[in-house]
């Protein structure tokens, strides 16, 4: 009986999602015409009403904690932890402000979706080197427009036990080289409201993000890299640690 609710709730709420995305359809038609500043913001206030009226109609309720005031006019480069595809969504709930996640360009080629996901993120394809380094260009362009960006800086799912998997050096370097600071987030149910391993295991109930102190790039040189990222990493796991990520096995939380 639960299995069959279960699959019935995540029926209703693919319907949803597809809905809406159709609903809203025209308007990120309009906003693709102004450009790739003024027409991305617009793109990305449609995807933050998407996820504001999608997760209200499923019955998941979201709430953001911010640990220190957040100042929402200055540009950041935010990172968050990866354990599920609804963290997607949860990144554009949480951030309330002007920015871009660095995406997956596979994810583009879809019918529909992909359009709305071109114009609202800046694509990556990891496998082409080429295509990497315009990606980074592309980052630091918005970056330098006071547009924040985002990324999952562990690149995949983290599919084990621990806090978190080890983080590649992209987002630390364009950091340095910018001068930005970076913003954790900490994302603390999807491992809950949508497991990793299976499309159809999406459940309602709360949506927690916490946004940490911002980590300032002052007093590191462009070569400090690892040493940024472990400062980052650091902070991030024990606070996981700290507010009991469901995924974390119990010895690593004593």
């Amino acid at each position: 009986m639960k299995r069959s609710l279960l699959f019935v709730y995540n029926l209703y709420a693919l319907l949803v999602f597809v809905v809406l995305m159709l609903l809203l359809l025209p308007l990120f038609l309009l906003s693709s015409w102004g450009g790739p500043i003024a027409g991305g913001n617009r793109a990305i206030r449609l995807c933050t009403f998407w996820a504001d009226a999608w997760m209200l109609l499923i019955g998941m309720r979201h709430r953001t904690t911010l640990e220190v005031p957040h100042d929402p006019s200055r540009p950041y480069i935010f990172v968050a932890n990866h354990i599920s595809y609804i963290d997607a969504v949860m990144l554009v709930k949480s951030i309330r402000q002007h920015f871009r996640p660095l995406a997956r360009a596979e994810t583009s080629a879809l019918p529909v979706f992909g359009f709305i996901y071109r114009h609202a993120t800046v694509t990556v394809d990891r496998s082409d080197p080429a295509n990497r380094v315009a990606s980074v260009n592309r980052l630091k362009a918005l970056l330098r427009k006071k547009i924040s960006v985002f990324v999952f800086p562990e690149g995949t799912f983290n599919m084990g036990d621990q806090p978190l998997k080890s983080f590649y050096d992209g987002a630390f370097r364009v950091a340095l080289e910018t001068g930005t600071p970076i913003k954790p987030i900490l994302f603390l149910d999807g491992f809950d409201r949508m497991h990793y391993s299976r499309l159809a295991s999406l459940t309602p109930g709360i949506s927690r993000a916490v946004f940490l102190d911002e980590i300032s790039v002052e007093g590191y040189r462009v070569e400090d890299v690892a040493r940024l990222r472990e400062e980052v990493y650091g902070v991030m796991q024990q606070k996981l640690l700290d507010y009991k990520a469901p995924w974390v096995k119990s010895s690593s939380k004593n």
